[in-house]
């Protein structure tokens, strides 16, 4: 079972999801807006992703955070906030076979499926 998630109308997850469709894989698009996150599934990204890698420093939501926030995030701070705005976690989280990924680009993608 492969499993897609993130944020519907994402431009990444528009890639992701185009290159699954057009390679005939079946997968099932998690949103986390839509069908929820909670700290448990947050906390199995961060079993297998590195959490530090799992932080879209680049979005907008990241860069609200005050500084304080920043200089003091830990694996739980991060978990918690994740959870809290979701669209903080680098998109998309791709699961397959209970292998974990990160980001999209159609050569990874092509590795993971070949």
């Amino acid at each position: 079972m492969i499993t897609l998630y993130g944020i519907s109308n994402c431009d990444t997850i528009k890639k992701a999801k185009k290159y699954l469709s057009d390679n005939n894989i079946d997968f099932t698009f998690h949103d986390y807006r839509k069908d929820g996150i909670n700290e448990q599934l947050v906390s199995e990204f961060a079993e297998h992703i590195d959490w530090e890698q799992l932080v879209n420093k680049r979005g907008t939501t990241y860069r609200a955070l005050s500084d304080e926030q920043k200089q003091n995030l830990t694996k739980d701070t991060a978990i918690t906030l994740l959870t809290e705005q979701p669209a903080m976690i680098k998109r998309p989280v791709l699961v397959n076979d209970n292998s974990y990924h990160l980001g999209f680009k159609a050569a990874q993608y092509d590795e993971i499926f070949k």
